[in-house]
């Protein structure tokens, strides 16, 4: 299988990363691997759809430092490929991070990975599924029971009177963005640093307003989904805790929320099992619940990341199932000789 990670830069890239480890897993199956970025894609006039990728030598690494070093010399090996010569692209990028100094590069992995597939390669995930998930107004699209009650809005006076129906707080964050990013709290309509707030945040567009879940305070519980289901390997979920920083709301781990092992309850495979239709209908084929109590606090189809740290905790590497799992992909493709759109492909 030749399969490249879509990334948003090569240098950005970082040993401790979950495309790192799926990388690696994919190497140590016996895979060609390659990363690449933005500014990789070539339509030539002849539309055959080229992409200059970085080469990761096939080698038996010692560690995940070791692996990423290897694609990291300046020295590096670039080959340009037909994408009709890739089995696989993983879309990895966050679009959030080149929203405001690349806008360009923002969404090129939607846009190029769609022309891909429509030339044979498989995309996950899918990036006409993608499309619909750019920004957090996706999650609307899901069902209510598993979501905080939300408001969307630009007027502050909609988001103050939000505030005064919610007594136990509300939690205030950009329509666009990641990584906890501009996440505030917010007691009272009446609170002295709302204004600055809004002034802050608004400036980035639409807000979101979410009645805060007092339950979020000792964190959130990150479970993996493939192919619209929790992954897990004999009766261990891939799946996390993930606690906040002392003093912060926030429990991202770019943010200095910490890790930690997570209970995964029937409530929770309750909630993921609500989100499975419309998370196959979309071609997700891996992604990421962030939860509390009943309710879904994101879902993150772009960049869901963890897997080293479950790993850490379990000693069970779950990118040797995902790479099992795009297998089975390629084989499923050529029994059928390309007759199962991408869409589907990607969640079966």
């Amino acid at each position: 299988m030749r399969i490249a990670f879509f990334v948003n830069s090569i240098e950005s890239e970082e040993a401790g990363f979950t495309t790192t480890a799926l990388a690696m897993g994919a190497v140590a199956r016996g895979h060609d691997v390659y990363y690449v970025a933005p500014g990789d894609f070539v339509l030539r006039p002849d539309d055959s759809l080229m992409v200059r990728a970085t080469v990761v030598p096939a080698a038996k690494y010692k560690d995940p430092q070791a692996f990423h070093d290897a694609f990291q010399r300046k020295d590096a090996q670039i080959q340009t490929i037909d994408v009709r010569e890739l089995d696989v692209i993983f879309l990895r990028n966050d679009p959030s991070l080149d929203s405001e100094d690349r806008p360009w590069a923002a969404h090129i992995g939607v846009m190029f990975g769609r022309l891909a597939s429509e030339r044979g390669t498989i995309v996950v995930n899918d990036p006409l599924g993608l499309t619909l998930a750019q920004n957090k107004l996706y999650f609307q699209d899901f069902p209510e029971a598993v979501r905080p009650t939300t408001l969307i809005s630009k007027s502050i006076e909609e988001i103050r009177a939000f505030i005064a129906d919610h007594r136990k707080g509300v939690i205030i964050k950009p329509l666009q963005g990641s990584g906890g990013k501009n996440v505030f709290k917010i007691a009272t309509p009446n609170d002295a640093n709302l204004n600055q707030i809004f002034e802050a945040v608004s400036g980035e567009g639409y807000l979101i307003a979410q009645a805060y879940l007092p339950e979020a305070k000792a964190g959130d519980t990150r479970l993996f989904l493939m192919n619209g289901r929790p992954l897990s390997r004999d009766g261990v979920y891939a799946a996390f805790r993930r606690v906040p920083a002392k003093g912060d709301l926030r429990s991202n781990m770019h943010a200095a929320g910490t890790a930690e092992a997570a209970k995964i309850t029937d409530g929770i495979l309750a909630v993921a099992e609500m989100v499975r239709p419309k998370l196959i209908e979309d071609g997700m084929f891996l992604v990421g619940l962030d939860i509390v109590g009943d309710k879904i606090l994101e879902i993150n189809v772009f960049t869901p990341g963890g897997l080293p740290d479950i790993a850490g905790m379990h000693k069970i590497d779950f990118s040797e199932e995902i790479i099992a799992a795009l297998e089975d992909k390629i084989a499923i493709r050529k029994t059928y000789a390309g007759a199962i759109p991408n869409r589907a492909l990607a969640t079966l």
